[in-house]
């Protein structure tokens, strides 16, 4: 397990956003700052922590554990990487401003490290890569969290 990674997620990652111009253009995709966050809260740290849960997952399952070799290097998501439970056009705003979001994506996190804390053994089901435990999910959300602070030009790994 990366202790850096699961900081990252602590502390880091809100302070990255919060420097973000809420009008950046984003290096590629489609959507602004503001349905980024909501997306990474609401759908990624979401199905992580529980919250949204998915009984499916849409990889075959002869080629999951090559998704997993992925999952799990370091090797960055490529831009404009197409999630199909995602439509053409980003998601409508569900907060009035991008500090809304900052502040549920804050409480997402939250509950995601409480959620493993109370029970430690947890397994949620991401869609894609399939049922993951705590470190497993640490990864993930770094990964896709690094692949969208690089959508808006923000290289955490580089400073």
């Amino acid at each position: 397990m990366s202790i850096e990674k699961e900081n990252f997620l602590r502390t880091k990652l809100v302070a990255y956003l919060q420097q973000l111009n809420p009008a950046t253009t984003a290096r590629w995709g489609k959507m602004s700052v503001q349905q980024m966050i909501e997306h990474y809260a609401g759908d990624a740290v979401r199905n992580a922590n529980g919250r949204l849960k998915t009984d499916s997952i849409l990889t075959p399952a002869g080629n999951l554990e090559r998704m997993r070799e992925f999952m799990m290097s370091d090797k960055p998501f490529k831009q404009n990487t197409k999630n199909p439970l995602l439509g053409e056009e980003p998601a409508p705003l569900r907060y009035k401003t991008v500090q809304g979001a900052i502040g549920a994506l804050q409480q997402e996190l939250i509950y995601f490290f409480e959620a493993f804390e109370k029970e430690p053994g947890l397994i949620t089901r991401n869609p894609f890569f399939g049922d993951l435990n705590f470190d497993q999910n640490v990864q993930l959300l770094y990964k896709h969290a690094l692949h969208h602070l690089r959508q808006f030009g923000v290289e955490p790994l580089r400073t």
